[in-house]
């Protein structure tokens, strides 16, 4: 199948849990990203990266990374985090605020 070419733009609505940005319904290539707001104490759910590698890219508040078999991260706003293919991880507001923050996922190939 062929796809368009076109640049998509996206603007970041989300006020409340998550924000689908774009897939392949968005016709991407085999990027998925999404933008997802927590509040206090609220965490993402522990899930795999299957075959994918993620990029976490914190907008605003405090999270805590919790990565299979390794130690508890806690990381602020501004910062990027790499979630390598089959590994389990969750994320957790641990700020008094809310946590924005971008996900990238990209099969590995």
């Amino acid at each position: 199948m062929e796809r368009s070419k076109n640049v998509k733009v996206v603007k970041l609505t989300c006020k409340e849990q998550y924000q689908r940005l774009l897939n392949r319904d968005s016709e991407t290539y085999g990027i998925k990203s999404g933008h997802v707001i927590l509040k206090p104490s609220d965490n993402i759910g522990r899930h795999a990266t299957g075959e994918y590698e993620e990029v976490i890219i914190i907008l605003k508040g405090k999270a805590e990374l919790k990565l299979t078999g390794k130690k508890i991260s806690k990381v602020g706003y501004n910062t990027v985090l790499y979630i390598p293919p089959q590994t389990y991880h969750d994320i957790k507001n641990i700020g008094a605020g809310i946590l924005e923050y971008i996900f990238i996922t990209s099969k590995v190939i």
